[in-house]
């Protein structure tokens, strides 16, 4: 196959199968590329089923356990806002950018997940400042390309509000499409977050995620217009993907509250606890990892979690590390539909409603994802569209492992170390 030298990346956080599958005539940005490129339905994601691990894995092919970005964010039990997976140095694998760099190739990132301090030329990083001595300005500068970023803020800044949604999409879609078209990168990532943050607000299905799709495909649409007035639009191919999808919630799990019953940790009122703990969560939302040290009583641990509410499965370290998840943990445990896990420390009961007052504050969610990527109908979705991509064409199937090594075949590039997944070869025109 002949390659091109463009790709466009863009993430629609939480896109699912069923997004496209039941409103795709509500979508005409969407459903023209569908027509017109190939759709891969049903990807399966990988485990646990969060934004920055799948992130990471969709730009290296490999598993979390591999690559290194195992959560969201990391253990730091003492902090109520820990920090997140932001740096690329946390990565512990070949990235798609690094390999595009290295054949001279420029380089652009719009929010994508684990990619501050990188060598992206032109960068804005997601990230956002959780110490009180600092602020977004000067966490972004730190994290981004600092000249590009004054750049974007001076033209787009008066366009966001912090990280409130829509405005932070509509701010990221107008850097990018200046982007496309003044710099011409041959490879750009673009993370919009709209949908996903709806979700977790008011719910999977409800009216604000489905107004939020819709402003998802004019997004769409204003990016590929870019690259029309760019010039680029005939050697470029685009992807439009989902990182998970969502599941509908009212209910929390507190493991951490157990375990501070049976003093294996000591809880504080602002529900973090000392690093003096032998037992502990870390939640993934939909999932959890317990980690343990010093610990001789892990059968009594499974049992106590195996018969708390709402838990649908609790995984040995070997069945952990198999799924692809951190090696390191000791048990994972899967909530079953309906219920999700928090990591506080001292609430008045372990398994709580969650009251529709709090929505929106802090660990309070309508939808939430992390789970098991095998849960029924919680698959993500795939788009290809461009010169060398098929047209009109379906593939039922494929693994979220299975993206960056295609991506790599479409811009002449190759991973040197072996990749858990291959190349959608039904993707690519022959």
């Amino acid at each position: 196959m002949a390659t091109n030298q463009h790709m466009v990346i863009i993430s629609l956080d939480s896109l699912g199968y069923r997004d496209l599958n039941e409103h795709r005539d509500s979508l005409p940005t969407l459903d023209k590329l569908m027509k017109t490129g190939t759709w891969v339905k049903s990807v399966t994601g990988i485990y646990p089923t969060l934004t920055y691990p799948s992130h990471t894995t969709i730009i290296t092919g490999q598993y979390p356990s591999v690559h290194g970005i195992v959560n969201n964010t990391k253990i730091q039990p003492e902090r109520r806002s820990p920090d997140w997976y932001w740096y690329q140095k946390d990565v512990k694998s070949t990235t798609l950018y690094d390999l595009a760099r290295q054949k001279g190739m420029k380089t652009a990132a719009f929010l994508w997940p684990v990619t501050a301090g990188s060598k992206i030329n032109y960068n804005l990083a997601e990230i956002f400042p959780n110490r009180i001595w600092t602020n977004q300005v000067m966490v972004s500068l730190k994290a981004s390309s600092p000249m590009f970023l004054l750049e974007m803020n001076h033209k787009y800044g008066k366009l966001r509000n912090g990280i409130k949604q829509p405005q932070l999409d509509e701010f990221i879609t107008a850097c990018a499409v200046d982007t496309l078209e003044n710099k011409k990168p041959n490879l750009t990532m673009i993370h919009l977050v709209d949908m996903d943050s709806m979700r977790h607000c008011y719910g999977v299905r409800s009216d604000e995620a489905m107004d939020a799709l819709h402003r998802l495909d004019k997004h769409v649409e204003q990016i590929i217009d870019a690259t029309k007035k760019a010039g680029t639009f005939d050697d470029t191919n685009f992807v439009i993907l989902g990182d998970h999808y969502q599941i509908n919630v009212n209910k929390m799990i507190h493991l951490n509250t157990l375990f501070a019953k049976k003093d294996w940790l000591k809880p504080r009122d602002d529900q973090t606890f000392g690093k003096d703990w032998s037992a502990m969560a870390k939640t993934c939302d939909g999932s959890t990892y317990i980690y343990t040290k010093n610990f001789d009583h892990i059968n009594e641990l499974r049992d106590l979690v195996e018969h708390v509410e709402g838990v649908e499965k609790v995984y040995t370290k070997d069945e952990t590390a198999k799924r692809g998840a951190d090696p390191e943990c000791t048990l994972m445990v899967e909530a079953k539909a309906g219920y999700y896990f928090t990591d506080e420390s001292n609430r008045p009961t372990v398994v709580e409603k969650v009251d529709p007052a709090t929505l929106g504050q802090s660990d309070r969610y309508n939808g939430v994802h992390g789970y098991d990527p095998e849960k029924t109908d919680y698959q993500t979705t795939l788009l290809f569209n461009g010169p060398a991509v098929n047209k009109n064409t379906t593939v039922a199937k494929a693994d979220l492992v299975d993206e960056a090594p295609t991506f790599a075949k479409l811009l002449g590039l190759s991973f040197d170390e072996g990749l858990p997944g291959t190349c959608i070869e039904d993707v690519l025109q022959k």
